[in-house]
């Protein structure tokens, strides 16, 4: 069954359409989707190298505009939006206290979620609601999102055949670890 996944996967991050899907995937990641790009922007670059940093380009900007969408529905419609989309992420009741704190290390809390499997889209609607300064927000987000992205796509574009091998010859073990850094990232958006 994972076999039948990846190699549909793979079909699909050479067609010709994939570009447009990955940028959807990451702009409605950073506001409200649980799942990551790096999903289709792994496959993406392990069937296509010599796009690597086109990929990762269109990961960064589409990224970065929906982390501008997750600051609007903070800063605008948190009651309506940003709350419950956090309530069912188990950070409901924690807001005032978090807000405190997230003032005194709003740069890092978006430097850190945007380059770590942490759901940037609590961070992106936290920066609003906590009125982080707009400019220091996006600054941010394209420093961590860039970094995460081209630190990907620079050591696919290098490394590709080798890990592509490495990921086929051990899909069950690649397959676990995806799935317990995804649970990891939820663990500490629910505990943290």
């Amino acid at each position: 069954m994972i076999r039948g996944l990846y190699d549909w996967t793979m079909r699909l991050a050479d067609h010709p359409r994939a570009l447009w899907a990955l940028a959807v995937v990451a702009f409605i990641e950073s506001s409200v989707f649980p799942i990551p790009p790096d999903v289709l922007m792994i496959p993406m670059i392990l069937a296509r190298p010599n796009r690597a940093f086109l990929i990762a380009g269109v990961a960064l900007l589409a990224s970065v505009l929906g982390g501008m969408l997750g600051y609007a529905i903070g800063f605008f419609a948190y009651e309506q939006i940003g709350q419950p989309i956090l309530a069912t992420m188990g950070k409901g009741e924690a807001m005032e206290a978090f807000n405190t704190r997230f003032n005194d290390f709003g740069f890092w809390a978006v430097l850190t979620a945007g380059m770590t499997p942490f759901p940037y889209k609590v961070i992106t609607i936290m920066s609003g609601w906590s009125a982080m300064p707009l400019g220091t927000f996006i600054a941010t987000s394209i420093l961590a999102r860039g970094l995460r992205f081209f630190i990907v796509a620079v050591l696919l574009w290098k490394y590709g055949a080798p890990i592509r091998d490495f990921i086929e010859r051990r899909l069950g073990l690649m397959f676990v670890l995806f799935v317990i850094i995804l649970l990891a990232g939820f663990y500490a958006v629910r505990y943290l």
